[in-house]
């Protein structure tokens, strides 16, 4: 046995929030691994525990500030990063009993807080880290982060607060570390950062050369490169700029998954123009319809807050027909809360909160009568699928379409018996044999003959 792994320090990591914050998560854990540090699956085998923490929600405070209390009770040892650690004073009392506090993606600050509580092992004869550094997800799937921070002004969101203006990577940069995940054998990579259709502006765009041409640190040119690397690329968090319809030409083209994340948040123009967000609700249909007349095989994701500061019966009634025609295809619904630093809390006609869940109640509702209607009309065609897990309890091959992203979306569902060689990882030719109000099912096309797959 390497006499390493039984001196080296070992970190445990507590990871809450979005993709953002894992990637965040797996930067560190990356940086560590450099050093010699090991990795404990739990707190009473780790030296120190890093709590990478959510602070978008007053719910997600609460559940950072549980998971701080807890790796506190466990372990004793713990250094707070993430969205809270921008706002020591949220922390309350915990925030005396830690070692450190950091902000979002505030690396090299984890690293020395680490380092003092567990100094790292020195071995330069072992190479600790692959290239692209170490990952959270499963191998056949990846996130690439291309950006930081956000620069619109929704009044109902403190990211801006909390992760600064956007700053996004050098196109360069972002394309070696996709070039290693590639080389890592990852089948999917999921490109995300706060505002994705915004990539590059803060940069005016610059070009960078990479393979022989000149590139932009454009979210087009990126797409476009992306789209040669790996089998497939799905673009998240897509605020509606124009350059949006471009990118719906690379996904027709097959550069990149069909599948828009666009977080409308609501339809309404009055709540909307409270939000700071687009307010032009039929210019939004018009687009929608563009958006599947260019790529009729797009799925739309898309995330709506209700019980908004001012929002009426009338205004949520006109968020239900707008739903209607959109015809969205995966939806998430929140209930608004005042978030501590957002603009939106001096805004006046607050919605009582009993009145919010029940239009969320109602919206997820109606949502589920559109899904169904959708995924129906799937029935019959052939797609391809990527393996995520193998359920052997139920007997089913777990798969994921390319209108369902991980974790967020919906399934494929495959008899176990009907593709008894699929591993996690593997892309199988399906005909969609049924659905319901969230999933497909399927068989493998090769096993309708009784070959199996």
């Amino acid at each position: 046995m390497n006499e390493r792994a039984n001196t080296a320090p070992r970190v445990g990591m507590v990871s809450l929030g979005c993709a953002k914050a894992l990637v965040d998560s797996e930067r560190i854990a990356s940086a560590l691994r450099a050093e010699g540090y090991d990795f404990a699956p739990d707190y009473a085998g780790a030296d120190v525990v890093i709590v990478n923490t959510c602070g978008f929600l007053d719910s997600a405070r609460a559940e950072s500030l549980a998971a701080i209390s807890e790796a506190l009770a466990e372990n004793g040892k713990v250094v707070v990063t993430g969205c809270m650690g921008a706002d020591a004073a949220a922390l309350g009392e915990v925030k005396d009993r830690v070692l450190a506090i950091t902000g979002p993606a505030d690396v090299p600050a984890v690293l020395q807080a680490v380092r003092r509580a567990a100094p790292p092992p020195h071995d330069p004869k072992i190479d600790l880290l692959p290239p692209a550094g170490l990952k959270f997800t499963p191998p056949h799937y990846a996130y690439l982060k291309i950006s930081e921070g956000c620069s619109n002004k929704c009044t109902f969101c403190i990211i801006p607060r909390l992760r600064g203006p956007l700053t996004s990577r050098a196109i360069d940069d972002v394309l070696r570390e996709a070039g290693a995940l590639a080389e890592r054998g990852v089948k999917e990579l999921l490109v995300i950062s706060q505002d994705t259709a915004a990539y590059g502006r803060d940069i005016r765009y610059a070009a960078a050369e990479w393979r022989g041409r000149q590139l932009r640190a454009h979210v087009t040119d990126l797409a476009r490169a992306l789209g040669g690397m790996f089998p497939w690329v799905r673009l998240h968090y897509l605020y509606p700029y124009p350059v949006v319809d471009e990118l719906v030409e690379l996904m027709a083209d097959g550069l990149a998954l069909p599948y828009l994340d666009v977080p409308f948040q609501h339809a309404a123009p009055d709540v909307l123009k409270r939000m700071r967000r687009p307010a032009d609700e039929e210019k939004l249909l018009k687009r929608i319809e563009r958006w599947r007349a260019i790529c009729p095989d797009v799925a739309i994701r898309s995330t709506f807050i209700v019980g908004f500061p001012g929002e009426t019966e009338e205004d949520f009634r006109f968020l239900l027909d707008w739903l209607k025609e959109a015809r969205i295809d995966r939806v998430g619904c929140f209930v608004y809360e005042p978030v501590d630093g957002a603009a939106a809390n001096a805004l006046d006609g607050a919605v009582p909160r009993e009145v919010a869940e029940e239009r969320k109640r109602e919206l997820m509702l109606l949502q589920e009568q559109i899904s169904a209607a959708n995924l129906k009309r799937k029935v019959g065609r052939m797609t391809r699928v990527l393996v995520d897990e193998i359920d052997a309890e139920q007997g089913l091959v777990v798969a994921r379409s390319a209108w369902d992203a991980p974790e967020v979306d919906g399934m494929v569902l495959i008899p176990r018996e009907a593709a008894p060689r699929a591993a996690p990882g593997d892309f199988l030719d399906v005909r969609i044999t049924g659905s319901d109000v969230h999933d497909l099912l399927a068989v493998p096309v090769d096993s309708e003959g009784g070959a199996g797959a």
